[in-house]
């Protein structure tokens, strides 16, 4: 792809998510017209002003009805796949979203003569992992290779960003909990992403960066425990709380007990305690052969200092303005 494609049409799945909402601006930026092809696009106004008049424009889609999906690569010369859940819920499981979906967008894809193909997965994709997540991540990835041969994928590692669901979860859990869960003795390591980077990296690769049918591992300039990061969660969201020590076994069970409330109240699940028994960090084979963000032509990415502690302001104990109430 060159300067000679702005103003060509990308299709976003979960355009409106976490990720997609990035990478629509993202794109948008560079003159790209934008296609967010979502479930409800009535609830995706948030992102017209992020282009001109006219640039962005949600549809309808689902990736459970291919029909609908074919609709919306129709005339795209590039699509990205960013639709993903941490936790399945109903018809929206992993299988559902994370396989069957992503092959369903990438043969929609390529029988459209889209021209490159973007699909986001995550670091720890792993079809022998005893984490669900992680092995439907895996399965993801080989479904769309198999639909789409040229297609590029992105293993990021945790997303950090205003809407995360990492330091805003914990955070809330600090304002109503006396104690935080410092899971497997909080040694797990991650390499935190933020958004906007993730998101630029999806915008060169739509503008040609990457090599066809590449897997690129994208983590953040920090490499971080889980105890750091609840650390840092603390000092930002001006709380003290202690910590309980939960080996892998025990968080289980605490979150097989709380496996019947929403997931919104519930710490974390089963699966996810799963995942935090394998780091979550760019590769040494990856790194080797350039297949990271900085491969991807971003630089200077940043680090979680950057950017969290303003968007957990608001979880203060004197609320989100005391700091400049004097």
């Amino acid at each position: 792809m060159t300067a000679a494609n702005m103003g060509g049409l990308v299709t976003i799945f979960g355009g409106s998510g976490f990720v997609g909402r990035h990478a629509v601006r993202a794109l948008a930026s560079r003159g790209w017209r934008v296609r967010a092809a979502v479930r409800r696009p009535d609830l995706a106004g948030h992102l017209q002003p992020m282009g001109a008049v006219g640039q962005i424009h949600a549809v309808q889609a689902n990736l459970r009805f291919p029909d609908s999906v074919r609709a919306a690569v129709e005339g795209a010369v590039v699509a990205v796949n960013s639709v993903g859940v941490l936790a399945g819920t109903g018809r929206q499981t992993f299988g559902a979203l994370h396989v069957a979906g992503a092959r369903t967008a990438a043969k929609a894809a390529r029988e459209a003569g889209v021209a490159r193909f973007i699909h986001v997965s995550a670091i720890g994709a792993d079809r022998q992992s005893a984490a669900q997540y992680a092995r439907s991540k895996a399965e993801g990835e080989a479904a769309v290779l198999a639909e789409f041969p040229g297609a590029i994928i992105l293993r990021p590692s945790i997303v950090f960003g205003p809407e995360d669901e990492f330091f805003n979860r914990f955070a809330a859990l600090a304002q109503m909990s006396p104690l935080l869960p410092l899971i497997g003795g909080g040694r797990t390591k991650f390499q935190p992403v933020f958004v906007g980077d993730l998101a630029k990296a999806i915008a060169n690769v739509a503008d040609g960066a990457g090599t066809d049918g590449s897997v690129y591992e994208i983590g953040g300039p920090e490499v971080l425990s889980f105890r750091q990061l609840l650390d840092r969660t603390q000092l930002w969201s001006g709380r003290k709380r202690g910590y309980i020590g939960l080996p892998f076994a025990l968080a289980k069970l605490q979150a097989m007990l709380t496996w019947p409330l929403p997931s919104s109240m519930r710490p974390i699940t089963v699966d996810q305690v799963r995942m935090l028994e394998k780091d979550n960090v760019v590769g040494a084979q990856a790194k080797a052969e350039g297949r990271t963000l900085e491969g991807l032509g971003v630089s200077g990415a940043h680090a979680t200092g950057a950017i969290v502690p303003a968007y957990l302001e608001r979880f203060r104990p004197r609320g989100q303005f005391a700091s400049y109430r004097g």
